[in-house]
């Protein structure tokens, strides 16, 4: 998920008061799971302030009142979740982690698979933000499979709640610093080089990776998902209450297949929030496993 917003910026010249930011924190939270903890006040005002100036709101209460007023306050849900996000992430992002996939989970999947003939792997890539991750998912599926790759069904779900990390996912255009923790040898063959200090994504790494918004705190839709052999949720969970972490781990859980493999962020732990999953320890990383 495009990750909650930074301090970067300035500091917004409309206040807000105790009671506005209690009343907006539920309405997010309502929307999207994600709880804004009493010091991040200062952080809407930074955020905020541009877009009251845009709808010509002298107040937060006017904010308020305009998300609740019909249709104009619905298609302003979705402003308003694009601007509590941020998207802070690389390629190859936390190798151990991706070391610990490709030589455990992924081997192990690919193993049973050439073993039985069914020959398929479906990866949730749950909080995708701008492509990053779900592209490197896949680049690894082509070089751990290399002229086989033709023999696999593979298919990549990357989903986030922001439409406009979603549409950079699709283009699959990126900054060099995007590329800053990827090896030169993998930016050479998998990237496409642009003018502007940019690098496109080759056909063939697109090519396993499907799109598409989706709210984790909106049951229906996560019940959507195809069943996953792995679901990828780093550094979104730790954005969300108690409940909401649970809630959503519940989702995960129903989502794989049995034996199915979870990896969250580094910081973050499933230790008392579910018993659902089995820890397993790696050189530099932790993944779980449904049990």
């Amino acid at each position: 998920m495009a990750t909650l917003f930074s301090d970067r910026g300035f500091s917004g010249s409309t206040k807000i008061t105790s009671d506005e930011f209690s009343k907006l924190r539920d309405i997010i939270y309502e929307l999207s799971g994600i709880y804004l903890q009493d010091n991040r006040r200062f952080l809407v005002e930074n955020r905020f302030a541009h877009r009251l100036t845009e709808l010509k709101l002298k107040s937060y209460t006017e904010y308020i009142a305009y998300l609740q007023n019909g249709l104009k306050g619905k298609a302003e849900e979705m402003n308003m979740l694009e601007l509590i996000t941020t998207n802070e992430t690389s390629f190859f992002r936390d190798n151990p982690q991706l070391t610990a996939f490709r030589n455990y989970t992924l081997k192990e999947l690919i193993d049973e698979g050439n073993k039985t003939g069914r020959r398929e792997i479906r990866i949730w890539s749950a909080g995708c933000s701008s492509g990053e991750e779900p592209y490197t998912l896949s680049i690894i599926f082509h070089e751990m499979l290399k002229n086989d790759l033709n023999k696999w069904r593979i298919r990549i779900t990357a989903n986030d709640i922001s439409s406009n990390v979603l549409e950079m996912a699709k283009r699959g255009v990126y900054t060099r610093y995007a590329l800053r923790t990827t090896p030169a040898p993998i930016v050479s063959k998998y990237f496409r080089e642009r003018e502007g200090d940019m690098f496109e994504v080759n056909p063939e790494v697109k090519r396993l990776v499907n799109f598409g918004k989706i709210n984790l705190n909106d049951d229906r839709s996560v019940k959507l998902v195809p069943k996953s052999h792995v679901v990828f949720c780093r550094n979104v969970i730790i954005y969300f209450d108690r409940e909401m972490k649970k809630k959503v781990l519940e989702g995960f859980h129903n989502n794989l297949l049995p034996d199915g493999h979870l990896y969250v962020g580094h910081s973050e732990s499933l230790h008392m929030i579910t018993k659902n999953f089995k820890a397993i320890q790696h050189s530099g990383a932790i993944s779980y496993r449904k049990l």
